[in-house]
Order: structure tokens, then sequence, then C-alpha cells
């Protein structure tokens, strides 16, 4: 042990000291899941700044009638279908785009838990559904409705619902907590006085809410699908859907698995791996996950082990005296 001067002689002294400033242990996946801000996530920072951005530029420029879709006249007679592709430009208030701001820095632990190539995969592969599905099913239910559903406002809220569905069966909750009434102890006499005389319990039953971390996510995209009460629920719904079916491996030709379609690694700055004639390429993609978790392990109980160590070594070198004083 080195010798400071100045250190009291203590049992705190004698404390072992294995400091290594050279190495640092590699982060674990716990680790970067409770990373703070948006470190580790280029795709949800790119998603992030588009969200404002969009509504800004509609905004400044004062376009935003070219995102809404009104099925009549828009579709029918206008015949304006490319409305179909462009109503997820941006938003057209800044209210909306406030809350798609908060919900998309929300969900960035999906994008920690998955990856920046499977994040960019899901975004890619569901915007062709994210975005025909709610103006072909408005096309379908105005009539029905007696022309009273015609209006489907603008803004990535499909895309948006879709990743609350990964973030909902991908990420759980870190604590819980109750949220409830109680009567007054006035009332809770008057009750045991009651339930005296007559013989019956006549308490007024307490109204208790379970509720997690997770809570204040959905009250915010509550917030943003009735926005526009009852127009915007439609594209909340449908992007709901398509990523719980996305999930479940319902779409046509998409796949949550390795077997469906991939982004190329090269377009968001990874090495693409393949597979050789043993499966080493299956062993590879879990590499690096298994250094982490490795490093992480060692450093947790590496002054568990040395004094482990110390302890054994001390143990058999008095088994050692102790037999040679029996041979003696």
């Amino acid at each position: 042990m080195p010798n400071f001067p100045g250190l009291v002689k203590t049992h705190f002294a004698n404390w072992p000291l294995n400091l290594n400033l050279n190495e640092t242990p590699l982060p674990t996946p716990e680790a970067k899941m409770l990373t703070s801000g948006l470190t580790n996530t280029p795709i949800t920072k790119v998603l992030l700044i588009y969200t404002i951005a969009s509504a800004v530029v509609l905004s400044i420029f004062d376009i935003k009638y070219l995102a809404v879709i009104h099925i009549s006249p828009h579709f029918w007679p206008y015949a304006q279908f490319w409305r179909a592709l462009a109503w997820q430009v941006g938003f057209a208030n800044s209210t909306e785009a406030l809350f798609a701001a908060m919900l998309v820095y929300h969900m960035r632990v999906v994008e920690r838990a998955w990856g920046k190539r499977k994040m960019a995969t899901f975004i890619l592969t569901t915007l062709p559904y994210t975005s025909l599905l709610p103006p072909l099913l408005l096309t379908i239910l105005r009539p029905l409705s007696f022309n009273n559903l015609n209006y489907l406002p603008s803004g990535p809220t499909s895309i948006i619902f879709a990743l609350l569905a990964q973030y909902h069966a991908t990420i759980p909750y870190t604590f819980r907590y109750s949220v409830g009434t109680s009567s007054s102890k006035d009332a809770g006499a008057d009750a045991d006085a009651n339930d005296g005389a007559d013989g019956h319990s006549k308490r007024t039953p307490s109204l208790t809410l379970l509720l997690s971390d997770k809570s204040t996510t959905y009250i915010v995209a509550s917030q943003l699908a009735l926005s526009q009460f009852p127009a915007m629920l439609l594209p909340a719904a449908v992007g709901w859907t398509v990523g719980v079916a996305w999930r479940a491996e319902l779409l046509p030709g998409l796949s949550s698995g390795s077997s469906g379609f991939r982004v190329p690694a090269w377009v968001v700055g990874e090495q693409e791996r393949r597979a050789g004639p043993s499966g080493s390429g299956e062993r590879e993609r879990y590499e690096d996950l298994r250094r982490r978790m490795e490093g992480e392990v060692a450093t947790a109980s590496g002054m568990e082990g040395s004094g482990q160590a110390q302890r054994r070594g001390a143990g058999e070198g008095n088994g050692l005296v102790d037999r040679l004083r029996g041979v003696l």
C-alpha cells in the first residue's frame, strides 16, 4: 500500500487500493438505457429535430393548407391524391408539435434498446402503412358517417404512435405508485358508529389508481390524440395498430425478426456482418454485448475477488504452517 503523508493510522488506512486510471469499464446495456439526454440515439435526435423544424417551416412559409386533407374537395373532385403522401410532413400548430416532441424524447429508450439500425428499419418499413392507411380509411368512413368525418390533420402522428406501441411492449416500468382517495376522520367515526348500530358496513369505497413512471408518457400521448377531436384519433389509432401488427409479424412483407428486411448497415454508419459457414456471424452480432457484460462483471466483482483471494491465501498459509508443525 502506498504511504500517504498525514494519513491517520486507523483501520481505514489498510484498506486495499486497486486503482487503475488507464482502464475504463465498458458501458453495459443497462447503463446505456439509463443515459440521460439523447446520447446514443441519432435516429431519435433527427426525428425530434424534424418534428419541430417542420412545424416552424410550415408556419413561416404559410403552407399549412397544403399538408391537411379534406376528402371533399381535395380527393373528390380535385383528385389531389398526392396529399396522401404529404400529410405527414409536419404539424399545423405549435401545441401538437410540442406534444409530439415530448413523445419522441420519451421514446429515445426504444432506440437504445434496439440500436439505430433496427430503429431506422422500423420507421422506413412502416412508413407506407402509416402514410396510406389513414387517408384510405377516412375515405371509406366518410360516407358511413354521413359525411361528418372529412378532415385529416397533418403531422407524423401515425409514426409516433407506432413507436409508442414499441415503447409500451419493449420498455418495462421502473417503479409503480398508487393514487387513491380516503375519507376524513369524522366520516370514519360516523361510519364506525353506524356499524355498531346497524351491524352493517356503510363506509364509502375509496378510488385507487395504480400508475407507473411510464404514465406521464401515456398522458402526453392522450393529449396529442385528443388535440383535434375526433380527427386526430384516426391516425393515432392506425399508428398504434401498425406498431402492434409489426411486432406480431402480421404486416405483409415485413417482419420484426432477423429474417425480415433491414436497412443496410452503411446507411446508419455501421459495418455489415456476414454469417460464415460455421454460423460465426450470429456470434459476432452479440460479441460487443458479451464484452460489455464481462467488463461490468469484472469491475463489480474486482474488490470482492481480491478480498477473497487474500483470505484464501492466508488460509492456505496457515494450513501449511500447521502441517509443518505436525511433521516436526
